[in-house]
């Protein structure tokens, strides 16, 4: 089982920028894709982005050239730089172990007009 702890999330204006982390537990974090999904509210959870374990990458298209994922295997981490952000990005941001379909308890980001 791999316990992931997201953080970095808040308020911010329209056109600011975040990044969120997410740190893993266990071994296997270097072995398995890695995702960023979002869930606003009435909505349903949708994937933002996701990291193979060679570190390519891919994108919805509402972040495409937005939101920058990457990968620290040394810090068993994942990142999500969010640049150039919009009130439509307001949702609970979660992190996603693919190998062990774990999820994080989420972290909020809220984009103010």
């Amino acid at each position: 089982q791999v316990q992931l702890v997201e953080s970095g999330g808040g308020l911010v204006q329209a056109g600011g920028s975040l990044r969120l982390s997410c740190v893993a537990s266990g071994s296997i974090f270097s072995l398995s894709s890695m995702a960023w999904y979002r869930q606003a509210p009435g909505k349903q959870r949708e994937m933002v982005a996701v990291i193979t374990r060679l570190s390519s990458t891919n994108y919805a298209d509402s972040v495409s050239g937005r939101f920058t994922i990457s990968r620290d295997n040394a810090k068993k981490t994942v990142y999500l730089q969010m640049n150039s952000l919009k009130p439509e990005d307001t949702a609970v941001y979660y992190c996603n172990c693919l190998l062990t379909r774990s999820w994080g308890q989420g972290t909020q980001v809220t984009v103010s007009s």
